[in-house]
Order: C-alpha cells, then sequence, then structure tokens
C-alpha cells in the first residue's frame, strides 16, 4: 500500500532528576553534598533510509517516544542519559507540525538526518548549591520534560522524469517497457491510483529514474480526479514528458490543458523543461509525428510502447537533456591563485 502523508506524535525523553546527598563516609562526619546531576533525555531524529518507499509504516505506529534521563546519585554521580529514538523516513519526505504548519525540514538523500524533539536537561544534583556560607544544601532541580510535537509526514517522490498525462495516456505501459517496474496497467480510465517509480537501464550503467504519476484530468489543481493527491510527487522531478495518445480527440487541446493544470498548481513546476511524447503510434502504423504547437517544449517524440518503436530515441533524448542539466547545476572551480 502507497501511504504517503502521516500524522505522528513525537515525544523526547525527560532529563532525569538531580539528588540532594550527602558523604557518609568512616571518618568523615562532616561530609559534605555530593548529589549528582540527572541524565539528558533522548532526542528523536528523522533519518533518511533509501529501503523505504512508503510511510506506510508510520499507519501501525502514531506515538514514538525516546528514553528518558536516569536520576542523579550519590558520589557525584550522574545519571545515564536516555537513548534517542530514529524515524526512518523514505528520501524526499517533508517534515511539518501539525499544529503551526511551520517546515521542519525535509530528507533528500540515503543518510540525511536532523533532531525534530530535543531531549530534556537534567537537573542539578545538591553539589552545585553549596558556597561558602551556605555548606549543607539540600536543594535540587527536577529534570526538563522533552519536547512533544505533532508531526505531518508527506513523503514527495524523488525521480528525473515525471510521466504527466491524462489517464489512459499510456503512461504505466511506458514505464513498464522502459523499466523493470511492473504497474498496474488496464484499459479503463485511473487504472492507476498511486505513484509508481522506474529505473531505466542504458548502455555503459547510464540510468535514470522516471515517475508514473496518476492520470491528471481538467480541473485536478482544484481536487477533481486523483491529480491534486498526487501532483506534489512531480514537484521534485527535473523533467516533465506530457503523453498525449494518438486517438484523442483534439492533442493540442489536451496538451494547451495538461499545461494548464501544472501551472494552476505551481508556477515553479510549470518551468521545468518539459517534452511531448505521442503514444499508441501502432494505431496508425506509423511513427510521424502529429502536428502541434508546444514552442516551449525541448522535444516532441511519437513512441508506441506496445509495439516497441521509438523508445530508443525518446530515452536518448531524455539522457542527453539530463546530461545538459547536471553538468549546468555544477559550479565552475575557480583557479587558486599562489602567493
Amino acid at each position: 500500500m502507497f501511504i504517503d502523508r502521516v500524522v505522528v506524535r513525537v515525544t523526547a525523553g525527560a532529563g532525569g532528576s538531580g539528588i540532594a546527598s550527602f558523604r557518609r563516609e568512616k571518618f568523615a562526619p562532616m561530609g559534605g553534598p555530593d548529589g549528582g546531576d540527572g541524565g539528558k533525555g533522548g532526542d528523536v531524529i528523522v533519518r533518511a533510509d533509501s529501503n523505504l518507499a512508503t510511510l506506510l509504516d508510520f499507519t501501525y505506529r502514531d506515538h514514538w517516544e525516546a528514553e528518558r534521563g536516569d536520576h542523579g546519585s550519590g558520589s557525584n554521580k550522574t545519571g545515564h542519559s536516555g537513548a534517542d529514538i530514529t524515524l526512518p523516513v523514505p528520501p524526499g519526505t517533508v517534515i511539518r507540525n501539525k499544529d503551526t504548519g511551520e517546515l521542519i525540514g525535509e530528507v533528500l538523500e540515503e543518510g540525511d538526518s536532523f533532531v525534530i524533539a530535543k531531549g530534556g536537561r537534567g537537573g542539578k544534583g545538591n553539589s552545585w548549591f553549596a558556597t561558602s556560607v551556605h555548606r549543607s544544601p539540600r536543594e535540587w532541580q527536577p529534570g526538563e520534560d522533552g519536547e512533544l510535537i505533532t508531526l505531518e509526514l508527506e513523503l514527495k517522490l524523488i525521480a528525473d522524469i515525471g510521466l504527466v498525462g491524462q489517464p489512459n495516456a499510456g503512461k504505466s505501459t511506458l514505464l513498464s517497457v522502459i523499466s523493470a517496474a511492473t504497474p498496474k496497467i488496464g484499459d479503463y480510465p485511473f487504472t492507476t491510483l498511486a505513484p509508481n517509480l522506474g529505473v531505466v537501464q542504458m548502455s555503459d550503467s547510464r540510468t535514470f529514474v522516471v515517475a508514473d504519476i496518476p492520470g491528471i484530468i481538467e480541473g485536478a489543481h482544484e481536487g477533481k480526479g486523483l491529480g491534486l493527491k498526487f501532483l506534489r510527487h512531480i514537484e521534485r522531478t527535473r523533467l516533465l514528458a506530457f503523453l498525449i495518445p494518438i486517438d484523442s480527440l483534439d492533442w493540442q487541446a489536451e496538451y494547451d490543458q495538461l499545461r494548464n493544470e501544472i501551472a494552476q498548481y505551481s508556477g515553479e513546476l510549470a518551468e521545468k523543461p518539459h517534452c511531448v511524447v505521442f503514444t499508441k503510434m501502432d494505431l496508425l502504423g506509423e511513427l510521424d509525428l502529429p502536428p502541434i504547437d508546444a514552442p516551449d517544449a525541448f522535444g516532441i517524440f511519437a513512441i508506441s510502447a506496445a509495439g516497441r518503436l521509438g523508445l530508443e530515441d525518446l530515452k536518448l533524448a531524455w539522457w542527453r537533456r539530463l546530461l545538459e542539466m547536471r553538468k549546468a547545476s555544477v559550479r565552475p572551480i575557480k583557479d587558486v591563485v599562489l602567493p
């Protein structure tokens, strides 16, 4: 089951309390205070785990609590600090404070982590309060409570190419042919009910990731259909591929409608590089490009996933465009002037 949004409560560990204690040793009748401090409470940490692809585990456990610190003891012994607890999440997870809506952070790559709830500080023992005029203090401090936060975890898939199209545009079929992914395929609308990821393997160890997003209909940015629920999964894609089936009633209108839905959802998303891919060309028996006005597209392609036609040219064009973007994102190293 694909779960991409959950609400969980996390509680950091409380700090242990300090203690009021006095030395009781033979031949030391006037032993001074020796109360130790309490240990620090454990933190709650979020860490990206690339072995995960969904937030499903958090539907079974919605409250995570770190260990509290131990209390101090005599002989100035500090209590043991509480163990931290780690929440493993898929890369691409955004963490927000559910009550305030504040963005706490996000993890994008394997091993990325940060503390989302800090453990409480341990209290001080009575040895801290001894002075030259107050030699037998009985004061001590209780430990502080750990932070308690209600979090909203939201997963945004990370992919190089995002397949965008209306229901039954051939997105799932294309993904199943160019990768090892096995999305559900059917001849009825909204076959895809959850995003699917596939790794496209080219020669010489060249690979990139393609995301198949559930069909987008008119008004998706307002919550119609499934589009609004899953549009966020293409926010982090580098390129968009608008798929238009050759048996569509109006190719231009369908392309314009898809572009408009993306723009209405996010202006930043609409500015991403994109191409147009005509699918199901086997219905015509040829790969001649239909006329369409798409001046902002970096390419227009015609394919047949079922007939395995035009796929190599499409993958190569995607790879070249991704390579250009990667090179452009690398900052040149400035010449070092030696003294």
